[in-house]
């Protein structure tokens, strides 16, 4: 595999002590070999392949998917479990600006039916994945940051939107106290266990006819005749489409068309050991909202069903034993800083994993231009519960010929080339550094 971070990025050292691996046990999938025959083959087992795996199966097409590592390794497995809006980092007015008022409206839909979509698949295959909070809530950083949030709470408003504007006073009363300024809480999404929400995916896509294979990485793509051949270490798969859903752990020559276009970035969080209820109401945060700050360089945290807290924020540019140490000593101080009265609760597991980005801030689902029968899904930039999922979905409509029956936008539907090809990560120190000056400037 070709990939711009060092090889300890793609290691079991940033995933090393990662919460959810205690909550479920891992399933074994078979490793592919031999020759095999299939309608799609889907590569990377997450929330987007795991989806187009189930819904291709479910509209009668044979699909093997191929996972490099064991399930649940990669970013789906080790995410936050935030199902929420998002998926694009782009503000809604420069995206009206970029692709035009229809199309954002469309997009906006779509973020909308992607939550939908995970509470209807927990729903129908009876997925027990520890869900609450209703929708999600942003806390402002500081006195200006409060401001501008007054003022997009009372847009909002006038347009009809349902969302609760809460002045710093009132943190405390609604179980949100912390150092923050107040917040906005909008009615759409909810917090999950997102291994377990994954191995009901791959459960239910395996009852519906799905192949799925373990240990098995696609260590090429070709196209020797009419169909296209996925090689593995093992054996190969034909198939008449291949879809690409390896989002930040993506290999830059599969194909070589994308080795320019995404952007893995990581994240960490850390979880606490479970709270006491004296504790939780010393430092006044009780509620089962699923929360983040409004700063660029974001930080996120719940509190869990079993009343563990998670935390979590960007993680460091560079992968190595030493700025992981580092990485995670940052998050610490930092949940130190914001929730004081807990300085004294300690941290039971911490892990780093990859998000993805693109150089226009939304997510690209679709064909790949020039490569007949190949679909990829990628670029979530740190919402993929929700956002892969709808990929995953989509991506099983197109690759059968069908025009998708839920919001499908242009937006989606291109990926710009970031600078500097292999060493585009070049671009991320100033970009951080800048995102950080504006959340200074705007507290």
């Amino acid at each position: 595999m070709k990939r711009i971070f060092s090889d300890y990025a793609y290691g079991p050292g940033p995933r090393n002590n990662c919460w959810w691996d205690e909550t479920i046990a891992t399933p074994i999938w078979p490793e592919q070999s031999g020759e095999l025959q299939v309608d799609v083959a889907v590569i990377g087992g997450g929330f987007t392949g795991l989806s187009a795996a189930l819904h291709l199966a479910e509209a009668g097409a044979s699909v093997a998917l191929l996972e490099a590592e064991s399930p649940a390794w990669g970013a789906s497995g080790r995410n936050g479990g935030f199902c929420c809006l998002g998926g694009s980092k782009l503000s809604a007015q420069a995206m009206r600006r970029k692709f035009g008022t229809q199309a954002t409206a469309t997009y906006e839909a779509g973020e909308e039916a992607a939550v939908a979509l995970v509470a209807d698949l927990l729903t129908k295959h009876g997925i027990q994945a520890d869900t609450h909070s209703k929708g999600e809530t942003r806390l402002a950083h500081g006195p200006r940051a409060l401001k501008a949030m007054a003022r997009e709470a009372a847009a909002l408003k006038a347009a009809g939107e349902e969302v609760e504007f809460l002045q710093r006073h009132q943190l405390a009363d609604a179980g949100l106290n912390g150092e923050f300024h107040g917040a906005l809480t909008t009615p759409v999404g909810f917090g999950l266990n997102p291994r377990k929400y994954l191995f009901g995916l791959a459960q239910a896509a395996k009852d519906a006819g799905a192949q799925l294979f373990q240990n098995s990485p696609a260590l090429r793509i070709e196209s020797p005749g009419n169909l296209l051949l996925v090689t593995t270490p093992k054996g190969a798969v034909r198939s008449n489409q291949v879809i690409i859903a390896t989002n930040g752990y993506s290999s830059d020559d599969l194909p070589h068309w994308l080795s320019t276009r995404y952007m893995p970035t990581q994240s960490t969080a850390m979880v606490t050991r479970p709270l006491s209820e004296a504790e939780l109401q010393a430092q006044g945060w009780f509620s089962d909202q699923m929360a983040y700050d409004s700063r660029n360089m974001l930080h996120y945290f719940r509190l869990m069903p079993d009343r563990r807290f998670l935390f979590g924020m960007r993680g460091g540019l560079i992968a190595s034993p030493r700025n992981e140490a580092a990485i995670r000593r940052k998050l610490r101080a930092d949940f130190e800083s914001l929730f004081p009265k807990w300085s004294e609760v300690e941290t039971t597991h911490c892990w780093s994993g990859m998000v993805c980005l693109s150089r226009d801030l939304v997510p690209f689902v679709g064909a790949i231009p020039d490569h007949p029968g190949l679909f990829a899904g990628l670029c979530y930039h740190g919402n993929g519960v929700a956002m892969g999922s709808y990929a995953g979905r989509l991506l099983a409509d197109l690759t059968q010929g069908k025009t998708p029956d839920l919001p499908y936008s242009k937006v989606m539907q291109q990926l710009q080339k970031f600078p500097f090809g292999a060493a585009r990560r070049l671009v991320m120190p100033p970009a951080y550094a800048l995102l950080g000056m504006i959340d200074r400037l705007s507290a």
